[in-house]
């Protein structure tokens, strides 16, 4: 964990830009384009955004988080904060990482999926590989990091996209590009849906595409199970309406949880026995099928008993 100060507090329509630094001028952990750190809110509230600065800099953090109506405190915690506030955060952590290998690689971001394909195209740009970013906004006006991509020294890979104006036209964008492109996708739930199902008209393999979930609808409600954790020795009983994670809590068992909606991976627990009902965008689905992890947040049981390792 680390405890970072607030250096720099820039408003971008509706999207707060924290700059967060070492009090003390330290360095920070590195990361690579794609990691996001959990931000601690207050000791209950927890939730994971990602870095949106330059990989290269190891000076400071910065986040781009956008203030969300339907937030449950998360994002309006976050536009409180001030310059000179200190935060607690976790070291970064990548589940979306760059293909080393890919000869060109397609990124676009939806809204405030902009963010980490900011740290991908610096990052793409520093080491000299070829690339291209498109960014979709519903104007103009409302668009955060508008001014940086314009006056970045890449400049001329990025190409924007307003409803308003012009839209994204994902037949052009998914044809024009090299043979064995890796495709990245960040942002609303529709753009990404369609991302996939052009992409896979255009014969891209599931390996090419790579993307990550800001927000996701889950439905935790299902049948009465019970949980054995096996490593605690606590039993316990998952109602209809209750999450796993809200089970063992009651039993005096606290996971750390940060998104909630099965999308981070914090909650990822081994399943000993049982059969787990996924119910996360986290886990591929060969992961789902081996049914030896489980997303505690959300996901819940085809059986009447589960054993996990916790």
């Amino acid at each position: 964990m680390l405890t970072l100060q607030v250096i720099r507090r820039e408003l971008q329509g509706e999207v707060v830009v924290l700059t967060l630094a070492d009090g003390d001028g330290k360095a920070l952990p590195p990361y690579r384009a794609g990691a996001h750190i959990d931000l601690h809110l207050t000791p209950e509230l927890i939730r994971p955004y990602s870095l949106c600065g330059d990989p290269q800099d190891r000076q400071c953090y910065q986040l781009g988080i956008l203030k969300d109506k339907a937030s449950q405190g998360g994002s309006l915690a976050a536009h409180a904060l001030q310059e000179g506030d200190v935060v607690t955060v976790s070291d970064p952590r990548n589940l979306f990482a760059l293909e080393e290998n890919a000869a060109h690689s397609l990124l676009i971001g939806g809204g405030i999926g902009i963010t980490p394909m900011l740290a991908m195209a610096a990052e793409l740009h520093a080491a000299g590989r070829s690339f291209s970013l498109h960014y979709c906004a519903r104007s103009r006006s409302q668009a955060a990091f508008i001014s940086q991509l314009e006056n970045a020294p890449f400049a001329h890979r990025v190409q924007l996209h307003f409803s308003d104006e012009q839209r994204l036209n994902l037949e052009a964008v998914l044809s024009d590009v090299p043979p064995e492109t890796h495709l990245y996708v960040c942002g609303p739930t529709r753009l990404m849906d369609a991302v996939s199902e052009q992409a896979a008209r255009h014969g891209y393999s599931p390996e090419q595409c790579h993307q990550e979930c800001f927000s996701a609808e889950v439905q935790t409600g299902g049948e009465a199970f019970e949980v054995v954790a096996a490593t605690s020795g606590i039993t316990v009983q998952v109602q209809e309406n209750q999450t796993i994670v809200e089970a063992l809590a009651q039993a005096g068992l606290k996971v750390t949880v940060s998104c909630k909606q099965g999308i981070c991976g914090s909650c990822l627990t081994g399943v000993l026995e049982g059969e787990p009902d996924h119910r996360d965008s986290y886990l591929t689905d060969e992961e789902k099928a081996d049914g030896d992890q489980i997303l505690l947040c959300c996901s819940r049981a085809k059986c009447g008993r589960l054993v996990i390792d916790l």
